[in-house]
């Protein structure tokens, strides 16, 4: 039976991150789902080109690489076409699928926890698409120094670098990299570490997750800011203590009677997390005070400190004598997200463990990336991506603050001086999804606030990004989101 290609442009944008990847994988499923029969001629490249109003060598493209993965076959001049085996070993992996549902567990009632049903951050996968992506954690590609990136990749697909990446180290992490964390960051931030008091990890969130399975016991309290990083709430929560909120005001984490019982309190001193106030002097000698007179720890989650133009204040790490402060920190706001590299410093017995711990996890992070971004930094690239993103997010911030200081003077907003992000407080009354549904239809996009409290707040919170919108688009976005508010109210 001949069927045709239902596709469309916008079809392609949900599939994949460009045309040519949208185009690879729509072709990939309509397959496995029979929509394209075995033997079945694929549309001319002309006509499908015509018919997505795409290039036709884009097409062109996409069916010779079909073909070479054996999902096409090509004929000469008579054109591509279906080939049997791939759709044959899509049904066989469906049945298979389904004759494994027979008398299947009942996988709700199994699981221990089912943290799939808790509160998190998301963002739509098409954000690129709107014209205002106030976006949080995002990477602008206009400032991503792709040729720097190129040339840092060439190097590391040298044969001295790949003898070394490619072997089975084990646990170990590239030495290289280290090297440059402990010259080229940590100094900045006021530390100094020997290479056995650092360790490379999947983002901070992955030092977070082994944090909590090294330092936490039965009845020990854990300090969450709140508002806070969400996942960092979720991840304590699954540890074998209590998670205890630590309210956040204008100084930052509030010190005092709520520290009373705490063992361990996870903190974003240099930048709060989400609100973006930095932790005044007096409660950074606070907390380092408590930690030596109660034997607590501190976990400072420096997520954002490198990105911060006029702070002033080192890292809380910088100031800790006695060993009781571990870092985190993270490539993900500099480089790109999709690097999943983080790194965390401390007392070398504790890093001796937690290097243990990942070992079952997955040993150590791709050996590949990790000397990739050692030569990204050791060309003099890194600190040159720093200095270019620190002074624009700082335009953008400035930016920003005016014009929502302008047109929307009531707004109750913070976040510092500088930094990727400027946290709003909406007035009373503000329905969220009103609000989220109205600036979409504006090409407006936006983080609700909501889950970075522990419980839903009175009082709606945003979050509106500032490292993915251009600034001469920060403007016309405020305007439409304060349609969108006005709309809402």
């Amino acid at each position: 039976m001949n069927r045709s290609l239902d596709l469309n442009r916008g079809l392609l944008a949900v599939e994949g991150p460009n045309l040519q990847s949208g185009l690879r994988r729509a072709i990939i499923a309509a397959i496995a789902a029979r929509r394209l029969q075995p033997g079945q001629q694929m549309p001319p490249s002309r006509v499908l080109a015509a018919q997505l109003g795409i290039a036709r060598n884009t097409v062109t493209a996409v069916y010779e690489d079909l073909a070479t993965r054996g999902f096409l076959v090509s004929i000469t001049r008579r054109g591509f076409f279906v080939t049997g085996q791939v759709a044959d070993a899509a049904d066989d992996e469906a049945a298979a699928g389904e004759d494994a549902h027979a008398g299947a567990p009942d996988w709700p009632r199994r699981m221990a926890v089912r943290v799939s049903e808790w509160r998190h951050i998301t963002k739509p996968a098409d954000w690129q698409s709107y014209r205002f992506p106030f976006i949080y954690g995002q990477v602008d590609p206009e400032f991503f120094p792709l040729a720097a990136w190129r040339s840092a990749s060439r190097d590391a697909l040298g044969r001295a670098a790949v003898n070394w990446w490619a072997a089975d180290n084990t646990d170990e992490d590239d030495p290289l990299l280290i090297e440059q964390i402990r010259r080229q960051i940590l100094p900045r931030r006021g530390i100094l570490a020997r290479p056995n008091e650092v360790l490379i990890t999947l983002g901070s969130q992955e030092g977070l997750y082994l944090l909590s399975r090294l330092l936490v016991r039965a009845g020990d309290v854990v300090g969450i800011e709140n508002p806070g990083y969400t996942d960092a709430r979720h991840i304590f929560s699954l540890s074998a203590g209590e998670v205890r909120d630590l309210p956040v005001d204008g100084d930052g984490v509030r010190t005092g009677p709520d520290f009373e019982g705490v063992s361990l309190a996870v903190v974003t001193p240099s930048r709060h997390c989400p609100t973006g106030v930095p932790l005044s002097a007096e409660r950074r000698a606070w907390l380092l005070d408590w930690a030596s007179r109660s034997d607590g720890l501190l976990i400072e989650d420096d997520y954002e400190g490198e990105m911060v133009a006029a702070n002033s204040l080192t890292a809380l790490k910088a100031s800790d004598s006695a060993g009781r402060v571990i870092y985190l920190g993270t490539f993900s706001k500099i480089i790109a997200p999709g690097m999943r590299l983080g790194y965390m410093v401390g007392p070398a017995p504790l890093i001796a463990e937690a290097r243990a711990l990942r070992r079952l996890m997955h040993r150590s992070p791709p050996l590949n990336n990790q000397r990739l971004t050692a030569l990204f930094m050791v060309e003099g690239y890194y600190q040159g991506l720093v200095r270019q993103l620190r002074s624009e997010l700082l335009r953008r911030h400035e930016r920003a603050s005016a014009c929502l200081a302008q047109r929307l003077p009531g707004l109750e907003t913070s976040g510092g001086h500088g930094g990727s992000s400027i946290w709003v407080r909406c007035p009373a009354g503000v329905n969220g999804e009103a609000l989220a549904a109205g600036a979409r239809a504006r090409g407006v996009l936006f983080e609700n606030g909501g889950p970075f409290f522990s419980t839903p707040p009175e009082d709606l919170h945003i979050r509106l990004g500032l490292s993915a919108i251009a600034a001469e688009r920060i403007g016309p976005g405020v305007e439409a989101l304060a349609d969108a508010l006005d709309e809402a109210l």
